[in-house]
């Protein structure tokens, strides 16, 4: 019981780290328009952080706490020295100012930590990826597949997303002057930061709920039927509690990420801020609906550069970019190591680990 309480708390200090790491992603395109100031902003997206709980299902969830690691080599250790690996690495990437990926971190520490307990044959690799003519995808299981295709779809999706509501919204308000859009647009732009911070909420959150569910299992709270279909009496206490943690997280903020998403890559105006967040929420509700976890900061990312792209391509800061992509690269292999030492440490300590 013990354990389990520890890796739930250590849980929602990662869940917590999440939101103050992914503030940026939810509040920087508000912020560097000016249309909230960075106070309000954060207030903002916490409020439809939190309200993420009672719009999404927990398919995000299910994928992590059964689609990564057989759950019955997640032990309570496996999970504690993931949750280390994946927060390692975000506060290494937070400190960097580099808006690297919490959701791709956790299951980095989870495939790290369960390889370090029982072997590689810990990878879940059933059912099979099945595409439309493609037909059966070889490799690991249907949820990892899905997760390594969309680490570089999220952030297509929602550049080519960004890029046409940009170029839709350029030439239906071609013949208005720029005052007005920048009124106009100030407003809209609310909505489509709260859409955003909605869809950031629901996907990211969820992982958090999957590692608790797991934790419960693994102490014997939850029953391999309840864990299956809906986590049983726990249920309402797992949601409101990864998406209040989340939602603490974004409003404390990551002031660093902020100014790296919102000026460095591009300068936005109102317009350019909703569709960004508009193309990042679309990917986003797609993405929690089919039980993807992906990563909120490289859709946000490709619609920043989406529509950053439509002024000329010089407008985006292709270097600064590149940084952030070579994090992306880096980050499951590097919570994987992280969290495999841990549990080797721990090991050391409790041999039954």
């Amino acid at each position: 019981m013990e354990m389990v309480l520890i890796t739930i708390v250590v849980a929602l200090v990662f869940d917590f780290i999440n939101g103050f790491h992914d503030a940026a992603n939810s509040i920087a395109t508000v912020v560097s328009t000016r249309v909230l100031s960075p106070k309000l902003a954060v207030v903002w997206a916490a409020f439809f952080n939190f309200a993420a709980a009672f719009f999404f299902g927990t398919a995000v969830a299910k994928a992590i706490a059964s689609g990564i690691i057989d759950p019955k080599q997640a032990s309570a250790y496996v999970i504690l020295a993931a949750l280390i690996g994946a927060i390692t690495w975000n506060l290494i990437t937070w400190w960097l100012g580099l808006p690297s990926s919490s959701s791709h971190a956790l299951m980095g520490g989870l495939a790290g930590a369960g390889i370090a307990r029982a072997g590689f044959a810990v990878l879940v690799r059933e059912p099979k990826l099945t595409l439309p003519i493609i037909g059966v995808v070889p490799g690991l299981g249907e949820k990892w597949m899905l997760t390594v295709m969309f680490i570089v779809l999220a952030p297509l999706i929602g550049m080519i997303l960004g890029l046409a509501l940009m170029v839709a919204m350029s030439w239906i308000f071609q013949h208005r002057a720029p005052r007005s859009i920048d009124k106009w647009f100030r407003k809209l732009q609310l909505m489509s930061a709260a859409a955003y911070s909605l869809g950031h909420g629901g996907n990211d959150a969820q992982k958090t709920m999957g590692i608790i569910a797991g934790a419960l299992l693994a102490g014997g709270i939850l029953t391999p039927e309840e864990f299956a279909h809906g986590w049983g009496p726990y249920k309402w206490y797992i949601i409101l509690g990864a998406n209040g943690a989340i939602a603490l997280g974004t409003y404390f903020g990551g002031w660093r990420i902020v100014h790296t998403m919102g000026a460095k890559i591009t300068k936005l105006k109102p317009v350019g801020g909703f569709c960004a967040e508009t193309a990042g929420a679309i990917t986003l509700f797609m993405a929690t609906h089919m039980g993807i976890p992906v990563s909120t900061t490289h859709t946000i990312t490709g619609a920043i550069v989406g529509v950053g792209s439509t002024h000329r391509i010089s407008a985006v800061r292709w270097g600064v970019a590149g940084r952030i992509v070579w994090a992306w690269i880096l980050t499951i292999p590097a919570s994987a190591l992280v969290a495999a030492v841990v549990f080797w440490i721990i090991r050391f300590f409790h041999p039954g680990a």
